[in-house]
């Protein structure tokens, strides 16, 4: 079959690199991609978001299947464009994506299932919102409400930090994403992400992971997209995951139909574990990133059979096949990251790496040119690996690291660190 992948990130990179292990490809294109998926697909630049665009290609190429890798086309409402045409769509509709293009609409579906997450108040003006903080005082969590790249969540561990992060989100720091605002209380624990596949009535557990979202060592710094990751989550054992199934997963998905509004595609829960009782910190509508690039690495082929039984609506006849293996994974991102960087920088080293089912460099923000690898984005490369053990995995994922010649480049030295 042929297949379009929408997105040009280090999780689309994984994605297709999973989809070409399976036999049922006899064609793939990403659009838009980037200079390492241009070496294993055919790359179409066109805007992810634009439905015309989107359904010309699909047309020209004769696709038979579309798996849509980020949030935004997602909540601009491209699979309903998608499946409007007839075209067989892995991901949600606009209206199911709102369960990560607004964090209100989020806490809306958690009151009304009886979901266990962090107890919340909405603002739309910054001083009733700074009051508020004044009243709960710190630590606190500080959310733009709308989708700002996995970067509009500080958690605030002075009050005045998160006073400051009102101003920032009402003053435009995170465009529309911060016209209004959630405030939650600060829950303590073991934070895990949660993967399960939903073809609007099954739903499917198909991962764990734990990332590492501060910029240094130490869990110091920033904010960021994601550092690393590794997968599979210690912390969610068997009794842990049937209790976010029972308690949070069922309820949220049959409250989305309940309302019109059935999912169909990942969704990705970020919990946090403490005595043996997850509660929700948010949802996602796609695979996370960095924990895509785990979980296809140790998925492999089946990747594929996954999501299509997902957008057929059958995945009461699937199972996943999990190795009893671990992967991990180390961004390096671009000098200054997730502030002000750099772009155009060579990064050496990247042809000489491993290629195999258990050691791939997946590429986020990059670009070819004249023959070299330039970097273009924050977040730039994925050194991934997969092992018999973690320790294993990560050796094999910090060597490739060390096969990297990038001096604008820094990547975290602790990946891992609490599950070693």
């Amino acid at each position: 079959m042929n297949i379009l992948i929408l997105g040009s990130g280090g999780r689309e990179h994984a994605l297709a690199w999973a989809v070409l292990q399976n036999p049922k490809c006899d064609k793939l294109i990403v659009a838009p991609g980037n200079g390492g998926i241009g070496q294993i697909a055919q790359c179409a630049a066109i805007d992810a978001e634009d439905a015309g665009q989107v359904l010309q290609l699909v047309s020209d190429e004769a696709i038979d299947f579309v798996i849509v890798g980020p949030e935004a086309p997602l909540a601009a409402g491209i699979s309903d464009a998608l499946r409007d045409a007839g075209i067989l769509t892995f991901g949600p509709s606009k209206a199911a994506a709102e369960l990560e293009a607004s964090k209100s609409f989020t806490k809306m579906i958690c009151d009304a299932s009886g979901a266990p997450t962090a107890g919340y108040a909405r603002f739309t003006e910054a001083t009733p919102a700074k009051d508020y903080i004044r009243q709960q005082g710190a630590p606190i969590v500080v959310k733009a409400d709308g989708l700002a790249e996995g970067k509009g969540v500080i958690v605030a561990m002075e009050e005045g930090e998160a006073l400051a992060a009102i101003d920032d989100m009402f003053g435009g720091a995170f465009g529309g994403a911060g016209a209004e605002v959630v405030i939650e209380e600060f829950l303590e624990g073991e934070e895990a992400s949660f993967f399960i596949l939903s073809d609007g009535k099954t739903a499917l557990p198909v991962g764990t992971a734990q990332d590492h979202k501060r910029a240094f060592d130490g869990d110091e710094g920033p904010n960021t997209g994601g550092m690393g990751a590794y997968s599979p989550a210690p912390v969610m054992t068997d009794a842990i995951v049937q209790k976010t199934m029972d308690e949070i997963i069922n309820p949220s998905l049959a409250e989305m139909a309940k309302r019109g509004t059935p999912f169909q595609g990942v969704l990705f829960a970020g919990l946090m574990i403490k005595d043996g009782q997850p509660k929700l910190i948010e949802y996602n509508v796609r695979f996370g990133d960095p924990e895509c690039q785990c979980l296809m690495l140790r998925l492999g082929a089946q990747a594929l059979d996954l999501m299509l039984a997902s957008a057929e609506g059958r995945l009461d006849e699937i199972a996943v096949n999990w190795a009893d293996d671990h992967a991990l994974t180390v961004v390096m991102a671009a000098e200054g990251y997730p502030g002000s960087y750099k772009k155009g920088t060579e990064i050496k080293g990247l042809d000489a790496l491993p290629e195999t089912s258990s050691e791939m460099c997946f590429h986020a923000g990059t670009k070819r040119e004249d023959g070299k690898f330039l970097a273009t984005g924050g977040r730039v490369i994925a050194l991934t690996a997969r092992g018999t053990s973690l320790k294993e995995a990560h050796s094999k994922a910090y060597a490739m690291v060390d096969g990297v010649d990038w001096p604008e480049g820094f990547n975290r030295t602790d990946i891992g660190w609490r599950a070693l």
